[in-house]
């Protein structure tokens, strides 16, 4: 299942977040190869989404479901993992694999190729792929910046767990931002408009187990003309009460930034994300994978692709899958390597 959480100019995402999207996929049993273990005949190869199966193939024309190469440019996108996991490869020769509640933030800036595929690695049992992605702009001075790539690793990111008895908890992680009483999350890329103060940009994941609380602080508001927006994304459950309002199916909840707002779980768990992020305060211009401040900024994008792919391709294939053995790791260009090891 995936299910677009909103889109910039449209009743969703709002601020300095073009989009951003819940894929949720109960993948089978995995092959020797990491990909499906039954038959994908029949599928529309290559544009696979929304399968009544529970789980999609999207743009893969293999058995390993995800996004081959593709470009971007202009903005940033914010990967997180919730179960499962992504290998991921770029046109810098940047490589790695990711899951088990870790987060990736690249910057696409002046133009990347990269692939993102699901490696099924359990093949006993059912292989669920679970993951958000965020799109968030660059401001004009950034937006042709080097590409960057970065990994937010689970035991680096803040999290904090109020407990309501001994088998009930709300579950809060600060992915990017500030929280009063928090330490700071890992630094976003140094060309992010994240990493400029006065964006006021928060990510927030919320786990609320049945009859549980959190109140989300409400944010200092410092002098400024652009608006500063709050979405709280209710992806998870059969019910939710934000701020003393009820919904039953998940939907976006526009909020005061200022205010402190208490998220309720009724009688099951709930799922929360929060974006919150000033306006860039300048125009933005989108076409797919592309992001400017003006229709030529588009054009020069699709010129500039085609003249060279934004850099040479380093990988054997465009759906890189890395060896089942490879556990959790990033490879760069400059012969750095973090890893640690997978839970399954």
């Amino acid at each position: 299942r995936v299910r677009a959480m909103g889109r910039a100019g449209r009743e969703g995402v709002a601020g300095p977040f073009l989009f951003s999207v819940h894929h949720d996929d109960g993948y089978p049993e995995g092959d020797e190869e990491l990909g499906v273990a039954r038959s994908i005949v029949g599928r529309n190869r290559g544009q696979d989404f929304g399968h009544p199966s529970g789980w999609s193939m999207y743009h893969s024309e293999t058995k390993v479901p995800g996004f081959p190469r593709h470009p971007h440019r202009g903005f940033e996108t914010i990967s997180i993992s919730r179960h499962g996991f992504i290998d991921h490869s770029d046109s810098l020769g940047n490589g790695g694999r990711f899951g088990n509640g870790d987060v990736q933030w690249m910057t696409a800036g002046k133009g990347i190729s990269h692939c993102e595929m699901f490696p099924l690695l359990r093949r006993d049992e059912p292989n669920r792929m679970e993951m958000f992605q965020m799109w968030i702009m660059l401001p004009k001075a950034s937006r042709m910046a080097p590409p960057n790539f970065k990994m937010l690793w689970n035991h680096d990111i803040p999290v904090k767990r109020f407990a309501f008895g001994p088998d009930a908890a709300a579950t809060v992680r600060l992915v990017a931002g500030r929280l009063e009483g928090w330490d700071a999350p890992p630094s976003p890329p140094k060309d992010s408009y994240a990493s400029d103060p006065r964006s006021n940009v928060l990510i927030v994941t919320v786990e609320l187990d049945a009859g549980t609380s959190w109140t989300l602080p409400g944010c200092a508001d410092p002098a400024d003309d652009r608006p500063l927006h709050r979405n709280v994304y209710f992806f998870a459950g059969s019910g939710l009460a934000v701020a003393g309002t009820t919904v039953d199916a998940p939907c976006r909840l526009k909020v005061a930034p200022s205010a402190d707002i208490l998220l309720e779980a009724g009688r099951d768990r709930a799922g929360v994300v929060v974006l919150q992020g000033r306006d860039i305060g300048e125009p933005v211009v989108q076409h797919g994978p592309f992001v400017g401040n003006t229709r030529q900024d588009i054009l020069q994008a699709f010129a500039d692709y085609q003249r060279d792919q934004f850099g040479r391709w380093p990988w054997p294939s465009d759906g890189v899958v890395h060896p089942r053995d490879s556990g959790r790791f990033a490879q760069y260009p400059n012969g750095t390597r973090e890893e640690f090891p997978i839970e399954l």
